[in-house]
């Protein structure tokens, strides 16, 4: 005789969600993993955190592959002391007040929330307010607390005035060579850089040359909505006209944070001032190719080219 199996019933509680359902809420995951899982629902991805800022492309670029590099923080507000934004700090902090009175805020992170302008906006206000010698480990990732964005604490405005720097000497204050556990730590992060230099000239900002090794890259963070910019790219791809000329290659793009970087393989041998004029001439074009979106449509071709750059994309998260 066949034994009866015992199973979990699926069926709810009355007047409770069925865990293994879908969240009411709509975010398409289950209820157990939603509003459902202890604490609630995790806060929604801010997708675009730094929107309204001119500094935008410059804050995803330092955020997500520029290796060293600082700039001064445009605050809306006069301080006791100024802050710097740097991409990584050491131990990867949050923030630093040094004993100098040097005030640092990191990008790079080892936590962050789903909104990382509010995380910068906490880290910057500790800042301004930390005593000396102070060091912030990681800001609260809770959306508990002080809700201040970056977008309220500088000047819409303003873009950063970065410094891309070849290493990471910058961490250590004054003129004196680190010794012992802080001479390891800077050889190490020394060691992990790839040189990178801006590439700057009319039109062209927020664009950076990397040297990965085996090749050189331009990345180049754009303003402009994501759909609109590759149709933009799609129409100059349609044309043949997405290459930097010489022996550049459009490789594909990163989604980043709400924006997107179009990235295109160069000639290692050719140093990153002589990509300098090429991106002013691609410049134009692309400008001309946006403008065109609004009356006229794209063509066979041009949605074909867009179809292969989706596939080129990579999302950065």
């Amino acid at each position: 005789m066949s034994k009866r199996i015992a199973t979990k019933s699926r069926r709810p509680i009355d007047g409770q969600t069925n865990p293994r359902q879908a969240c009411p809420c709509g975010s398409g995951k289950r209820y157990k993993a939603c509003h459902g899982a202890p604490g609630g629902a995790p806060d929604p991805v801010v997708r675009r955190p730094f929107a309204g800022l001119a500094a935008e492309c410059q804050l995803v670029a330092l955020r997500e592959f520029m290796p060293s590099a600082t700039a001064p923080l445009p605050l809306a507000q006069p301080a006791g002391r100024d802050v710097t934004l740097a991409t990584v700090l050491p131990t990867a902090a949050a923030a630093i007040v040094r004993p100098d009175n040097v005030a640092l805020v990191g990008l790079q992170v080892l936590n962050h929330s789903a909104d990382l302008s509010r995380d910068l906006g906490r880290a910057v206000s500790w800042a301004l307010t930390a005593e000396p010698g102070s060091v912030l480990p990681t800001v609260s990732t809770s959306g508990d607390g002080e809700q201040i964005r970056l977008q309220e604490l500088l000047t819409s405005e303003t873009p950063l005035d970065v410094t891309v720097h070849p290493d990471f000497a910058w961490w250590i204050p004054g003129e004196e060579p680190p010794s012992g556990e802080a001479a390891a730590s800077l050889q190490q992060a020394n060691a992990a850089i790839m040189p990178t230099e801006a590439v700057f000239g009319t039109g062209v900002e927020a664009a950076y040359w990397v040297d990965a090794g085996d090749k050189a890259h331009l990345r180049w963070v754009r303003p402009e909505p994501e759909e609109q910019l590759l149709a933009a790219l799609a129409r100059l791809a349609a044309r043949d006209e997405l290459d930097l000329g010489g022996d550049s290659r459009f490789a594909g793009s990163f989604r980043a944070h709400g924006v997107l970087v179009p990235v295109w393989d160069l000639d290692r041998d050719q140093h990153a001032r002589e990509w300098v004029a090429p991106a002013e001439a691609f410049a134009p074009r692309l400008a001309k190719a946006l403008d065109s979106l609004e009356s006229t449509p794209l063509t066979d071709a041009e949605r074909r080219a867009l179809r292969g750059l989706r596939g080129r994309q990579v999302t950065i998260r």
